[in-house]
Order: structure tokens, then sequence, then C-alpha cells
């Protein structure tokens, strides 16, 4: 199995690339990284050095593998942080030439934007980029809560805004939605929601929810990457939903109890395979 993976990397740390390509491979998932910002490490820090990749330098790293005549063993392609609204293009072209030779390949779209501890991350128009370009493409894609918002206009405080706002999503294009991060009226208090909305049927799923006194980046790449993954070994929606759901809680609860400030994807890789905890999905609409 071999994803294109076409989003940002840190040196330092784990967000975009750094945080997808070690879960993938753990389990079991060949990875063709391809970075679109290229940083000492993410926002959270005080300072951040590095550059934006230009579209068409990624445009030419994404030829030249074409070139290796591999296209057609690409199972998916999944995209992260854009750095700029010019990628789109890219990655529209991308997804059209990869479908020419192998139609079934799919499409995950992390549409990244900001989450709701610091707002809008990106450029005003990656929004509009991520509704107008990429969205209509996709077959799946992993807004977190701010994100579902932002994207959609919708106010979502209740899991029917959340309901709605999702189709919204599916309207676009994209056929599973995956909300990575929900916090509304039904939540508990301590806990943390995922939503789950496809063809074949709706499931939430609740998990502790892990504080952190600093930003801890890359779960929503983390959560995308295996996700996806778990389409791509036909697992049902439900199924992947709890595996992703019990991966994580069991990666952060780990990452809490070592105070790191980081993911631990190394010392935690245990978790990929075999989550310390267990959740359900309950089943909201057929």
């Amino acid at each position: 199995m071999n994803i294109l993976s076409v989003q940002s990397h840190v040196a330092y740390g784990h967000a975009g690339n750094a945080a997808a390509i070690f879960p993938l491979q753990r389990t079991g998932v060949n990875v063709w990284p391809v970075h679109t910002v290229m940083v000492s490490n993410h926002g959270g820090y005080p300072t951040m050095q590095g550059t934006k990749i230009a579209p068409a330098i990624v445009g030419d790293v994404i030829d030249g593998i074409r070139q290796r005549g591999v296209l057609p063993d690409c199972d998916a392609l999944l995209t992260g942080y854009l750095g700029s609204a010019g990628m789109a293009s890219v990655i529209k072209d991308t997804i059209e030439t990869l479908r020419t030779v192998n139609p079934a390949a799919l499409f995950c779209c992390d549409p990244v934007c900001g989450d709701t501890d610091r707002g809008v991350t990106v450029s005003p128009e990656i929004p509009n980029t991520f509704k107008n370009k990429l969205l209509p493409l996709a077959d799946i894609t992993t807004p977190n809560h701010f994100e579902l918002e932002l994207l959609t206009g919708c106010s979502v405080s209740s899991l029917d805004d959340a309901l709605t706002a999702a189709q919204q999503l599916q309207s676009m294009g994209p056929k599973i939605v995956l909300v990575t991060s929900l916090n509304c009226d039904s939540t508990q208090s301590g806990t943390i929601d995922m939503l789950a909305v496809s063809p074949q049927g709706t499931w939430i799923i609740t998990t502790p929810y892990v504080p952190f006194t600093t930003l801890i980046s890359g779960t929503g790449d983390i959560t995308s990457a295996l996700f996806l993954a778990s389409i791509l070994k036909k697992q049902d929606i439900n199924a992947a939903l709890e595996y992703v759901a019990s991966v994580m809680f069991s990666l952060l609860q780990k990452t809490a109890a070592a105070h790191s400030q980081e993911l631990i994807i190394i010392d935690a890789q245990e978790e990929f395979i075999h989550p310390s905890h267990t959740f359900r999905a309950k089943l909201l609409h057929v």
C-alpha cells in the first residue's frame, strides 16, 4: 500500500509529514512524502525558522515520481497544510493525473486552517481554496471543530449542528467527513468527541480529554493519516473511527505522562498496533 503525502514538514518534533510518516510506516504503509513547507519546528514555539516551498518545486517533485512510472501503484493522495493557495493547482493536477492511471485511488484532504485555541493560522485565501478547489475533488475530508465551522459558515454548538455542517461539507464533494475533534453541548465534561459521516452511516465516539499546558501539534495529521490507511485496508467506517480514536487517546495519554511537549510517537509506537485503550463508536444514523 502506497500513500503520496503532500503537506508540511518540521525538523524538530512532529507536525505534518513529520507526524504522519512514521505511524503509517509502522502500520505497514509505504509513504511518498512531499513537503509544502520546511521549517525548524511547529508554530507553537516562540520562534520558527524555515520557508514555504514554491508550488512549482512541489509540482516538479511529484512529476519526478510520475516519471518513475509508479503512480499506478499509488493508492491514495493525502494532503494537509498547503503553505500557499497556489499549491491547490498542484494538488488538483496531481489527483487528476493519479486517477487517470489508478481510478480507484482515494484523495483525503485535511483542510488545515487553524484550531479553536489559535484561530485561523493560514493566509486568508486558504479556506476558500479548500472549499472551491480541493474539497470538490476529495473522497475524504478531516476537519477539526474549528475548521468545520470555518468551511461551512455554520455555528456548531450542538450535535445536530455538527451533523448539518458535516452534511454541508459532503455536498461540496467528499463522501466521508471525519470531524477529528468535536466539543458541543452534548459532549460531557472532560471528554472529546469524533464524528464520522458517510454514505454507510454516521457514528460518534467519545474519549477522555487529555489536557496539556502547551500546544501539542500533529494530532490531526496522525488522525487523518491513520483513518485514510484504515479505509484503504477496507475497514468499515465505524471500525476505522474506533481505531483512530483509541490510538490517539492512548498516544496522548502516554505523551502527557512523559511530560513531553511533542507527541512521543517513537517511544509509544506500539500504540499504533495495539492501543492500550479501546473505545466503541455509537451509531447515530444509517
